[in-house]
């Protein structure tokens, strides 16, 4: 084998590897957009279940909101264990704030962490509005009400996660092979 097969050998090694490395980047993304429609449902799901563990703390015990916004949070996993915690910091003290400027500020900070959208945010901040503020009965129809939300938004959810996420998989793998094919 000469220098010119060793040389071309060579260059088509880089151009395999090239090509490689640009559809692995391009399924990378196509994966991790996909995992945004997974972890949606998944999100809004656990929001459901810390707000019916909130229904029961307020409907049998005589937690304190904070308090009970905290247990639930550490019940729940990131993020919404974030969004609670953060909320029931803001209500103790130094802070002293209502339960409405906690969880709104709570919401606030911890949103960029979620994969939930604003449907499920303005669920939150309509909730934020009669929490602490009204008796035990009105409270527990409010929640029931943003369960209600949620559940629908859930279920939207899951109808575009079975749409776009075997879609997006499998655009990222095509968008790499079409830019290996311009290229070369």
């Amino acid at each position: 084998m000469g220098l010119l097969e060793k040389r071309r050998a060579g260059k088509l090694m880089l151009k395999i590897l090239g090509a490689v490395m640009v559809i692995a980047a391009a399924a990378l993304a196509g994966w991790i957009r996909s995992r945004e429609y997974a972890r949606r449902p998944n999100q809004i799901r656990r929001t459901i279940l810390a707000l019916r563990r909130l229904e029961t703390e307020i409907m049998y015990g005589f937690t304190p909101l904070p308090d009970a916004l905290l247990r639930i949070g550490e019940q729940s996993g990131e993020p919404i264990q974030f969004i609670l915690s953060e909320a029931a910091k803001w209500m103790n003290s130094p802070h002293h704030r209502t339960a409405q400027e906690s969880l709104q500020k709570a919401v606030q900070s911890g949103w960029k962490y979620t994969a939930m959208k604003n449907a499920e945010k303005d669920v939150l901040h309509q909730l934020s509005f009669t929490l602490g503020t009204s008796d035990r009965k009105d409270q527990l129809g409010h929640i029931a009400t943003a369960v209600r939300q949620l559940e629908s938004e859930e279920e939207i959810a899951r109808e575009e996660q079975n749409r776009y996420e075997k879609m997006y998989k499998s655009l990222g793998v095509l968008c790499g092979a079409f830019i290996v094919i311009l290229f070369y």
